[in-house]
């Protein structure tokens, strides 16, 4: 059972001080649109590995890569703006705190800022990201536990506004995947109720804010008491 602190678009004041120690987590997941240094402190206070999607309000992190510790970007060396000790999986599948992770940032495009795609370039992206996972389950046939995205499917749980509207590349990545969870963020509450919604079997979750996460081994996921 792992036990995963997701954060995402709203800084919660008790988290950026020591009261974060309390909750003994093995896992940080952020959904995008947070300050670096939030996330850079969570790392540095729980000493967790992390891994994060981009927002649509974060800068632009493509084309960096890390080899044996030297930053660069586009063959040149560079400083990663991203928030130190975390991992930006973007678009990538990785295995951390026994899951296996999939993730897809940005939102739908509505005007230049960085991170935005239309719903044709998403897709790609989506699809690029599913033949990643198709290829790690042939080669050990663990499936992906945690779709970490920023934006919501389409149609369930985004916005009617431009801005905020789903993507409905995610209905199909969430069938090709399957998914336990889909965790997202973007749709900021404004005081109502986000209930969870389902896609087939696979538990869709809005996690603006802050939501602790006992994950199983099994099918087992339950909100942390």
């Amino acid at each position: 059972m792992a036990r995963v602190l997701v954060v995402s678009d709203e800084v919660v004041a008790q988290l950026w001080t020591e009261q974060v120690r309390q909750h003994r987590v093995d896992l940080i997941l952020g959904a995008g649109d947070l300050p670096f240094d939030y996330l850079e402190y969570l790392v540095s206070t729980l000493d967790r590995p992390c891994v994060f999607v981009p927002g649509n309000h974060d800068p632009d992190l493509s084309g960096y890569s890390n080899v044996r510790g030297l930053w660069t970007r586009d063959g040149m060396p560079a400083r990663w703006p991203g928030p130190a000790g975390a991992a930006n999986i973007d678009g990538a599948v990785v295995d951390v705190a026994g899951l296996r992770i999939a993730g897809l940032g940005g939102s739908i495009r509505y005007n230049a800022g960085p991170n935005q795609w239309t719903e044709r370039q998403q897709a790609r992206r989506a699809r690029r990201l599913a033949r990643q996972a198709d290829w790690r389950r042939l080669r050990d046939g663990k499936s992906v536990d945690v779709l970490l995205t920023h934006s919501p499917p389409l149609g369930c749980g985004d916005r009617e506004d431009p801005p905020h509207r789903g993507f409905a590349c995610l209905h199909d990545t969430v069938h090709r995947l399957r998914p336990r969870l889909l965790l997202h963020g973007h749709i900021h509450p404004h005081g109502e109720m986000t209930p969870d919604r389902r896609l087939g079997d696979t538990l869709v979750r809005n996690v603006v804010g802050y939501h602790l996460l006992d994950i199983g081994s099994t099918e087992e996921v339950r909100r942390a008491r």
